[in-house]
């Protein structure tokens, strides 16, 4: 999702967007502050996040390479 595709969104939805983003992260091991970062960050591409902790990267090595 683009940033301009982000803004289009009604509050409640982009709401929703966001949460999803951030319980995805989560999920796949990222800590709770490292979630929120990745997860305002609407371009960031959550298939990437999750394969660079997958592949055994470093949850601090991985925000900075997807940031």
């Amino acid at each position: 999702m683009t940033a301009a595709q982000f803004e289009q969104l009604e509050e409640p939805e982009a709401v929703e967007v966001l949460r999803w983003r951030f319980d995805v992260l989560l999920r796949v091991g990222f800590e709770i502050e490292q979630a929120a970062v990745l997860a305002a960050n609407v371009e960031i591409d959550l298939h990437a996040a999750e394969d660079l902790l997958r592949r055994g990267c470093p949850t601090d090595t991985a925000l900075r390479i997807l940031i």
